[in-house]
């Protein structure tokens, strides 16, 4: 059951949640779902909802009372679909086929000791770009990023982009690193991600003061370690919980 309070505590998934790409563990799990009691909770995801939900269970949209896949491309609240953006609404069908046909033609030139499959991944707020291709294994995946930091693949790859891409509205970001290694950078329309979940926040009436967890003195910015969250957290907004370090909490105007 969920907390009436005008609060909203929200998580990252990946390297928040769950270990990247990982399934959340029993005792996270059972950690949000007390915390639910006191405090309505939200997710936010870079990945596409199936894959959220492979992550948080079938029944996400249930557990949680808000759930933002694709960085709040899409939303949902108490169960029901709220509303979905794309990429082409923001970019256009030209510039997409352009800034594609530019990334295959650029990998294309790439030598490498291996390259799969999956090189582009298309989702509804941002396109998922991976040199080596997304369908390497994990040892492949590996090998790559040792040579990408010898080398600097992707960085220069960013640096390409946003010079031949400069004025169009798009965003250019290496990937989050991970302990399982960095393989992909992403791109985006500007003014989406984050800002998209606060814009569907305030669309539902959580509007006010934000507040990140790190900035209370009592909270000792660290990085989870999803295997044994209750032992690691710092204790935060004193809700009588050891809490992960989720992105933002709105208290309401002061």
């Amino acid at each position: 059951m969920a907390a009436c309070g005008p609060a909203l505590c929200l998580f990252d998934v990946d390297g928040t949640l769950t270990a990247p790409r990982q399934k959340i563990t029993e005792e996270m799990d059972g950690f949000l779902q007390n915390l639910r009691r006191k405090i309505k909770i939200g997710v936010v995801g870079g990945s596409d909802f199936e894959k959220v939900r492979e992550q948080l269970g079938s029944d996400v949209v249930e557990k949680y009372d808000y759930v933002f896949p694709e960085n709040g491309l899409v939303a949902y609240k108490d169960g029901k679909l709220l509303c979905k953006q794309n990429i082409q609404g923001h970019l256009g069908e030209a510039l997409i086929q352009d800034l594609i046909n530019y990334c295959l033609s650029y990998i294309a030139k790439i030598k490498l000791p291996r390259k799969r499959g999956t090189f582009i991944e298309f989702r509804n707020g941002m396109l998922n770009v991976s040199p080596i291709g997304r369908s390497c294994s994990q040892e492949e995946r590996m090998e790559f990023h040792e040579l990408d930091k010898k080398e600097n693949i992707r960085q220069k790859f960013v640096a390409d982009l946003r010079k031949e891409f400069a004025g169009k509205g798009i965003t250019f970001s290496i990937g989050i690193v991970h302990a399982d290694g960095p393989q992909e950078r992403v791109m985006f329309p500007m003014g989406l991600l984050w800002a998209s979940v606060l814009l569907k926040l305030d669309c539902a009436q959580f509007e006010g003061r934000w507040e990140d967890f790190g900035s209370r003195p009592s909270t000792r910015r660290k990085p989870l370690l999803c295997d044994q969250p209750s032992r690691r957290l710092a204790q935060a907004a004193g809700f009588g919980y050891e809490f992960s370090l989720g992105r933002t909490l709105p208290l309401g105007p002061k």
